[in-house]
């Protein structure tokens, strides 16, 4: 795959491909994944995605100002999204952060068009980001509702000690009284 720019910025192909690796467009690099989140394509790619939109909005001020800073909360908020999400233990609350970053994912698109309609960023840039934001979408449309992908692990449940506070719990509650003294 050849070398291509956003912004002016040369990007490698291992960042457009968001293969395996964990390297971001900056050159930093994370050797090995730390949390569950860590492990998941998506989440890498949406880092790609946020690491190329701070580039080229790195040129963007005076009128597109407004755009840009409202382009990188939507960008950022799609990995801080998917983060969360992951770590939730519930399908439902997983399946509503992801949801919103899905929608981070589309305002994302929409706010490029903007851009591009303004001259802001140039028509390339906006249809190579709006790629990787394509295949955001549906990374993040197959996660949602699937229970069999990588998510947060909790600590194990003890049931002999939950069984011991009970057990505990219930003795308090019914120990011996002493009866009150009738004094009269």
């Amino acid at each position: 795959m050849k070398s291509k720019s956003f912004g002016g910025r040369p990007v490698t192909a291992a960042v457009l491909a968001c293969k395996r690796s964990y390297s971001y467009s900056n050159g930093a690099q994370l050797t090995e994944p730390i949390f569950d989140h860590d492990r998941l394509d998506v989440y890498r790619f949406s880092i790609a995605y946020v690491a190329q939109s701070f580039a080229i909005a790195k040129s963007l001020n005076g009128l597109h100002r407004h755009a840009r800073d409202q382009w990188l909360r939507a960008a950022q908020s799609i990995p801080l999204n998917i983060a969360e999400g992951n770590g939730k233990h519930s399908l439902k609350d997983r399946n509503r952060f992801l949801d919103i970053a899905r929608g981070s994912a589309l305002d994302c698109a929409s706010i490029q068009d903007v851009l591009a309609a303004t001259d802001g960023i140039d028509d390339e840039s906006n249809d190579e980001l709006k790629r990787m934001l394509k295949r955001i979408v549906s990374m993040l449309t197959r996660l949602i509702g699937r229970a069999d992908v990588v998510s947060e692990t909790g600590e194990e449940y003890n049931a002999a000690s939950e069984y011991e506070y009970r057990d505990a719990e219930y003795e308090y509650e019914h120990e011996e009284q002493p009866e009150p003294s009738r004094s009269g």
